[in-house]
């Protein structure tokens, strides 16, 4: 596996998928980066923005096995993890596998379901498996969580724990399409009766898990020079100082930041890490890692404001 494959690779996927989603073209950059660095992502956004379709899509051309949880405020871990049942005619309990035993889980409207179940998440999330009665189950390199949730409905909803927030490398905000995206979109789907499926599209295969463990291997090599590390961690503790933040983010962000400029320096086609890397990853990375000080909401000011402020003040190498 070389930087050219990788692009080849990279490229295919985002053909593929554009068969079916037209636009979110940085949702998909973000998603193909957190497919290589072993990170996941919250993707926020209104309904019908394609977010579940997106996600099917993407795990369709790597042939990833797909798993959806729909989040209720009734749903039970044991829903998520599975559970021991008795089988009477072997006299032994047996696991029966909750939908967490996949390679690509979407964690549908995860916003919907009370902490204790959104924990369920948090071992497989950290460490690809999970323990069911002191019993460990390993996940596999292939597993990563798309989560969605919903910003403009309230009512039923349960905030993110920021335990659970920290474990996801992005959070992506998803904008409307163009008024040109959105006419192709009507083209393209208007005469459809159900929901789209990438299998409508002939959505052809561009790789496989062992694909992707490839290039995860290379991008571990790809070149992070100590000046860059001292950029991120400089961005990283500017935010526990800046005066509008109460909470900044964790040690864990700047490791996680230097993981993705690697996979987005990889597909940019370079071995080596860049500011400009760093500096366009900055705030899905960092946006949902903090908490905005009273005052600054009363200000008008939000949290991308902040670390795109933070990113302009803090000087990158040269």
């Amino acid at each position: 596996m070389d930087l050219a494959q990788i692009n080849s690779i990279s490229e295919r996927i985002k053909q593929q998928v554009g068969k079916v989603i037209i636009g979110q073209d940085d949702a998909l950059d973000l998603i193909i980066v957190c497919l290589i660095s072993e990170g996941h992502i919250l993707l926020e956004g209104v309904p019908g923005t394609a977010k579940t379709l997106l996600a099917k899509t993407i795990a369709a051309t790597l042939q990833l096995d797909f798993g959806r949880v729909q989040f209720t405020p009734d749903l039970m871990p044991g829903d998520v993890l599975g559970t021991n049942l008795f089988n009477f005619q072997t006299n032994e309990f047996v696991l029966t596998k909750g939908p967490i035993f996949t390679q690509f889980l979407l964690a549908d409207e995860i916003n919907r379901t009370p902490p204790k179940t959104q924990a369920a998440l948090l071992q497989a999330m950290n460490e690809r498996a999970v323990t069911i009665e002191s019993v460990t189950h390993d996940l596999g390199t292939g597993f990563m969580v798309v989560a969605t949730q919903n910003p403009i409905e309230q009512q039923g909803t349960y905030p993110l724990p920021e335990a659970q927030l920290d474990r996801f490398l992005f959070k992506h905000i998803l904008s409307y399409p163009s008024a040109a995206q959105e006419k192709s979109i009507v083209l393209k789907h208007g005469h459809k009766t159900g929901m789209a499926e990438a299998t409508d599209f002939s959505v052809e295969p561009v790789g496989d898990l062992a694909t992707l463990d490839e290039i995860r291997n290379y991008v571990q090599k790809i070149q992070l020079s100590e000046e860059n590390v001292d950029y991120i961690v400089n961005i990283v503790r500017s935010t526990r100082e800046h005066p509008s933040l109460q909470f900044g983010a964790s040690p864990r962000s700047a490791t996680m930041l230097a993981r993705a400029a690697r996979g987005y320096a990889a597909l940019q086609g370079r071995d080596y890490v860049i500011p400009d890397d760093i500096k366009f990853l900055a705030v899905p990375t960092l946006r949902h890692r903090v908490i905005l000080a009273p005052g600054a909401d009363i200000e008008g000011l939000d949290t991308d404001q902040i670390i795109l402020q933070i990113v302009d003040q803090t000087a990158a190498p040269r």
